[in-house]
């Protein structure tokens, strides 16, 4: 088992690109960490780098106290699965895990012992005969991750393992990763796009952009409460609303006025703009899809025009557009509409929208930075 701790990391390339910019980040032992972000945010890149694929330009990386900045992969403790599986083609299943096990030399009644009992725990047995080529996907994955096991490394890095499943085949692996999670109790390193993989897996989620981290949180701290706007926007699915508005200061309490509508900034949102002394102006409102509902006309709602009606099974994905055109995403659990209600959600339906204050996020126009939550 071991501590991860990377200290001013920086990955600069020949060409004077600057793929990771000062990486400071503390995985606690047996912690599961997921980078997470768009393509080219250097999330892989900082992977490799903890991994020693890739040379750092500058900083250290530790893993159990030690800095393994020079030291080869195969001596840094740590055990890799790649999207891509890297499978040999021409070994068995049992011969591709026990590989990395033979070329230690170690005794074949061990390897034997390892192998087996990492295919028991994937499920995996019944294919320790067969060939890479004769496998699904999902079981060619299972065997780039018993290879890791067997190996009893302090450190496991997956790298995007998922991303080349079937939606169906990537919910399956997300449960069984959290088990193997269990079995193992060791320290993860995870790399992923894909938010709902980084919500569903992670302890703490390190969002990332451009080579910057973003956010480093639990999934929880990185939904309700986004450090900026890039966080907001990536977390959650789909994204949230944003809205440029006007945050104003009326006897004592704190309003925004989205598209006409007055809505009071109540509950702990309102108190925290109090505590945090904001000034009345021109902000960006954001306002996640499960969060706005739908209501009829008054001083509240906001009148908009029905776009596009997508049926997802237990809820309804409304696309709507306001009178000055900005376009609206709203979540709407079936269960909440009658099946008469849910015919008439046809394009063109003039429909009314309201959400509360408590359910609001308010981010500076110009830094884009969460009024909400003070700078460390």
């Amino acid at each position: 088992m071991a501590s991860v701790k990377l200290t001013k990391v920086k990955k600069v390339y020949d060409n004077k690109v600057v793929a990771v910019h000062d990486f400071d980040l503390d995985i606690k032992d047996k912690e599961f960490v997921v980078f997470v972000g768009p393509s080219g945010c250097g999330k892989s890149t900082t992977l490799r780098m903890i991994a020693g694929l890739e040379d750092i330009s500058d900083g250290t990386v530790e893993i159990d106290g030690e800095v393994v900045n020079d030291l080869q992969p195969k001596d840094r403790g740590i055990a890799m699965v790649f999207q891509n599986y890297a499978l040999y083609p021409h070994m068995t299943v049992y011969d591709n895990i026990a590989f990395s096990l033979r070329l230690q030399k170690m005794p074949e009644d061990e390897i034997y012992e390892r192998v087996t009992k990492a295919a028991e725990i994937l499920g995996i047995t019944d294919y320790l005969l067969r060939k890479p080529r004769a496998l699904s996907g999902g079981q060619r994955q299972r065997v780039a991750i018993g290879r890791a096991m067997v190996r009893n490394s302090k450190v496991f890095l997956m790298d995007e393992p998922l991303s080349n499943l079937d939606a169906k085949l990537r919910n399956q692996m997300r449960a069984e990763i959290i088990l193997l999670r269990q079995r193992l109790d060791t320290t993860f390193i995870y790399v992923t796009h894909d938010q709902t993989e980084a919500m569903t897996l992670a302890d703490r989620i390190v969002i990332m952009k451009d080579g910057y981290i973003m956010q480093v949180g639990t999934p929880e701290e990185c939904f309700d409460m986004p450090k900026n706007l890039f966080v907001a926007e990536f977390i959650g699915a789909p994204k949230m609303n944003v809205m440029e508005t006007e945050l104003i200061k009326e006897g004592g309490k704190y309003f925004v006025k989205p598209f006409g509508a007055k809505i009071e900034v109540d509950g702990a949102k309102g108190e925290l703009l109090h505590e945090f002394n904001a000034q009345p102006g021109q902000i960006i409102l954001g306002v996640r899809p499960e969060h706005i509902v739908l209501s009829k006309d008054g001083e509240h709602a906001i009148p908009c025009t029905l776009e596009v009606n997508e049926m997802m099974g237990s809820e309804l994905h409304l696309h709507v557009f306001t009178e000055d055109g900005t376009r609206l995403i709203v979540r709407v659990p079936t269960i909440d509409l009658t099946a008469e209600e849910r015919s008439g959600l046809v394009r063109g339906k003039k429909l009314f929208l309201s959400f509360e204050g408590k359910v609001m996020h308010f981010f500076d126009k110009e830094s884009k930075k969460n009024l909400l939550i003070r700078e460390e």
